[in-house]
């Protein structure tokens, strides 16, 4: 069997994709969640995910109400726990070894994270999912998917989308808007792209991860990228001359 272009990744998704756009977990579409990533896991690539919550639960919602900043932030790092236990317990319903690392204490439900711990499990041939955020409100996502990526030495971060990559405006409103194959993250932030949030982007900038954006919602895209097909849009760090 071909070699993976990616040996290690970690791919962040939206808790949009275990739901049926109604909110909550849809099982069904959690389920064929789980069969591309079985698929992807088959060719090799040893795979952790980041999932956010906001299917469950939205802080900036909860803000608008009366809800004080770090409170909401909890309750949603709680919310991305859930859907990795969900998500985790339809893998290995599959047959696929997992393991849910939680950020923000859970026990017994998760696993207490640690760089070395999700390391270990992706070598013994686990599926890592890690939620919980980084364990401390102020913090997206986003940004845990990049921590984590650079904590495991990830080849790359997949931000998996419902678009096909990386737009000078939203496509949606803006139906001219010119995508874009490349872009250095440097100009992302310049632009205020919101290709990740910027704290994110920082990260991935500093730590020199490359960040591969793309339309999940198309049913074998992952696999297509972990075979090294270009899809979407690629951000990297520009090199600069002296």
């Amino acid at each position: 069997m071909p070699q993976p272009a990616y040996q290690r990744v970690v791919l962040k998704l939206s808790g949009e994709f275990l739901s049926a756009g109604r909110g909550g977990i849809d099982f069904e579409r959690t389920g064929r969640l789980a069969e591309e990533l079985a698929e992807a896991r088959a060719l090799g690539c040893q795979l952790a995910l980041v999932v956010g919550g906001g299917n469950l639960f939205r802080g900036r919602d909860a803000q608008s109400a009366g809800l004080e900043r770090v409170r909401a932030d909890r309750i949603g790092m709680a919310a991305t726990v859930l859907n990795a236990l969900a998500l985790g317990g339809v893998l290995s319903a599959r047959g696929l070894p997992v393991s849910v690392f939680s950020a923000t204490p859970m026990a017994p439900l998760a696993l207490p994270y640690s760089a070395e711990a999700a390391r270990e499990a992706l070598d013994r041939g686990e599926v890592v999912l890690a939620a919980g955020g980084i364990g401390d409100p102020y913090f997206s996502t986003d940004s845990a998917a990049a921590l984590r990526a650079l904590e495991l030495k990830a080849g790359a971060l997949l931000k998996g989308t419902k678009v096909d990559g990386v737009y000078e405006a939203d496509p949606v409103a803006n139906p001219g808007a010119r995508r874009f194959d490349a872009i250095s993250y440097d100009e992302a932030l310049a632009r205020d792209l919101r290709v990740l949030d910027g704290t994110a982007l920082a990260l991935c900038r500093d730590g020199d991860m490359p960040l591969l954006v793309f339309d999940f919602s198309q049913r074998g895209n992952l696999v297509r990228i972990l075979k090294g097909e270009a899809l979407g849009t690629r951000v990297f760090q520009e090199v600069k001359d002296d």
